[in-house]
């Protein structure tokens, strides 16, 4: 661990379905655990918790109020409540940049008093508690507002037009109006980048009417029509998701349809571009067909990995001008993680995957650990960028949660496995001011750590009872079942019942054909009641006793005549009967090596046309004079 990092104690805060909490360790070697002089507070209704991007303070919703506590770095100080919103819904939280200021979110609802609804996007003024801005937000998916780096600029998209509110004199005048807007169009999105101040933003518009999809990049408040620094247009693009580099200087977009139309993919079309600040503009080069996984930028702002491709996925890291600087191969895996300082990424197989883990140094590019983190539904690089967390939470998986906390060499330094009968629903380590820690220097020593309480699932193959048994010297046949009635196997001793009722159903049918025939009718025109009461006499009759011989061949040692045997013809041995059933072993070789030429003759056939033709067929077609030979001999000695 760094240097920096032993004065800080490292800590979690936790949501559960019984309380929200926070826990810290006294070291590397220490475990996770809740401390007294630490908040918790028993709730079942929690449903957000949130550190401010320095780690000064720490909101969450407890179903009645949202609660903004103040962090301390003291490892015995108690962390007091800095101010209490009166916001019982409150749905989602975010901080801005510097922590000045936390937005709530809330489901929007119509209710007799406010037919037009209230609004659920609130902005709070952390130092004093107070409302500073309220406006009516009814998309879900993307409710976050962008702020800029020093929290001069507040900006939303509302109905597909973006509106911008300068707070460089106070919230209270800045928020009063709208300073400038852009857009218009329904689907518009607005992403300011970090870093500059004043910001470039960028803003999405979608195409209609089969005009192209465009996103833009302008610097602000220079917003108007000819005052773009950057274009990129784009077809289908339902979706585009934006992601600005630290710096502030590229931005990649991720663009996706829903459906894709020549049927090629289930998940649609998914294409990357790449924007910078200077108006260079480019698609990023994706050698695999399938969709995109994963886009994440490093921490550096220089590099940003793209994973992408049908299963097994490939993963690429990538410089500025959209080259590819290494390859990390193919593998089981849909998520990438940098850690803080962009010296370690984490390759991962989350979600319908079994949960592989791949640890790279990415300086040196090459594999540090291989790790199996099954069921992680939350991962999260502690701020010294060492350690890492992985969780399995609620509601995605219910049962099996807990949260384990590793070190980048792949060792497990905490487990914490949740009770039965209770849940957990979010985890989130505490964050830090830039600077706090100095980049760690990344070596292949194995760090101590812990063996996980959790049984391992075995990596031995399969091996079937009988031949276990034979490995052990033992007789299979001994150990195995023995059917229930000797002399039957297991299968007709089981399927008895079922046998019978199939054997009394053919003969009542035999017995219904064979009356009918003897008495010069169709068989299949005798009621079932009178097949029942001839059903006796029809036992009798000498055609039902022939068709009974000819069901059961004779045995060696006696063989059953009808009583009339002497007015039916007579069949010399070895000859198959009408209907094929007894034709001698040397026939029924015959056929079957003829049908083996005719299926070499129809597979050469096939190859003088063209067609590619298996191994199996090949060898086939090779053992055409061995089967002719076989012929012959056959043939010869009948």
């Amino acid at each position: 661990m760094a240097a920096a990092a032993d004065l800080v104690v490292p800590t979690l805060a936790i949501r559960s379905s019984v309380a929200v909490e926070v826990w810290s360790s006294a070291g590397s070697k220490q475990p996770f655990e809740p401390k007294p002089h630490l908040p918790r507070e028993e709730t079942k209704s929690s449903r957000s918790i949130c550190f401010s991007p320095d780690g000064r303070y720490f909101a969450y919703s407890n179903g009645q109020e949202v609660k903004v506590l103040q962090a301390s770095r003291d490892s015995a100080a108690s962390w007091p409540t800095k101010c209490v919103l009166p916001r019982p819904k409150a749905f989602y939280l975010q901080f801005s940049p510097r922590g000045s200021y936390l937005c709530t979110w809330e489901h929007y609802a119509i209710t007799k008093d406010r037919p037009e609804g209230s609004p659920n996007l609130l902005v709070y003024d952390v130092a004093t508690g107070v409302e500073v801005f309220a406006i009516v937000q009814k998309n879900q998916t993307d409710w976050q507002p962008s702020w800029s780096a020093d929290e001069s600029i507040f900006a939303l998209v509302v109905g597909g037009e973006a509106l911008f509110y300068d707070l460089g004199e106070g919230a209270e005048k800045g928020f009063a109006s709208t300073s400038r807007k852009i857009g218009g169009s329904r689907g518009g999105m607005l992403s300011l980048g970090p870093g500059n101040c004043p910001p470039f933003l960028a803003f999405y518009t979608p195409g209609a009417k089969g005009a192209p999809s465009m996103c833009k990049l302008y610097k602000y408040p220079a917003l108007g029509q000819n005052q773009t620094v950057a274009c990129k247009s784009f077809f289908q693009a339902d979706r585009v998701e934006m992601l600005w580099n630290k710096r502030g200087s590229g931005l990649l977009l991720l663009t996706s349809t829903e459906v894709d139309k020549s049927g090629a993919s289930y998940y649609g079309n998914q294409a990357v571009h790449f924007m910078a600040t200077k108006g260079d503009t480019c698609s990023v080069p994706l050698s695999k067909e399938g969709p995109v996984h994963c886009v994440k930028w490093s921490p550096k702002a220089t590099e940003f990995v793209v994973v992408y491709g049908f299963m097994p996925s490939k993963a690429a890291l990538y410089n500025l001008k959209c080259d590819v600087v290494f390859d990390f191969g193919e593998g089981p895996r849909n998520c990438a993680y940098f850690n803080p300082f962009g010296n370690l990424i984490v390759l991962a197989g989350f979600g319908n995957l079994p949960g592989a883990v791949e640890v790279w140094d990415v300086t040196k590019r090459e594999k540090l650990a291989n790790l199996k983190c099954a069921d992680t539904t939350v991962f999260e690089w502690h701020p010294n960028g060492e350690w890492f967390v992985t969780a399995t939470t609620a509601p995605r998986l219910r049962i099996s949660n807990g949260f384990k906390v590793y070190h980048y060499s792949g060792a497990l330094l905490h487990e914490t496995m949740w009770p039965q009968g209770q849940e957990l629903l979010g985890i989130e380590w505490q964050q830090f001011a830039d600077k706090t820690f100095i980049e760690p220097k990344i070596t292949k020593a194995k760090h101590e750590g812990i063996k996980s309480s959790q049984p391992e699932a075995s990596k031995k193959a399969y091996t079937p009872p009988h031949l276990r048994l034979l490995k052990e010297g033992k007789n299979p046949e001994k150990y195995l079942p023995q059917p229930s009635i000797p002399g039957l196997a297991p299968a007709a001793a089981a399927g008895g019942t079922n046998g019978n009722k199939r054997n009394n159903k053919n003969k009542q049918r035999s017995a219904r054909k064979n009356v009918n025939v003897v008495n010069g009718g169709d068989a299949d025109s005798v009621p079932t009641e009178v097949t029942e009461q001839v059903a006796p006499i029809a036992r009798q009759s000498p055609v039902f006793v022939a068709a009974e011989e000819r069901r059961q061949p004779p045995t060696p040692r006696q063989k059953y005549q009808p009583d009339n045997a002497a007015d039916q013809p007579q069949i010399p041995h070895g000859q198959g009967q009408p209907n094929g059933q007894n034709i001698s072993d040397k026939e029924r070789k015959i056929r079957s090596v003829a049908k083996k030429l005719s299926d070499i003759k129809k597979l050469k056939v096939r190859r003088s046309q063209g067609e590619n033709l298996e191994l199996n067929q090949l060898n086939k077609i090779k053992m055409e004079a061995q089967y002719l030979d076989e012929l012959k001999a056959l043939k010869q000695s009948a």
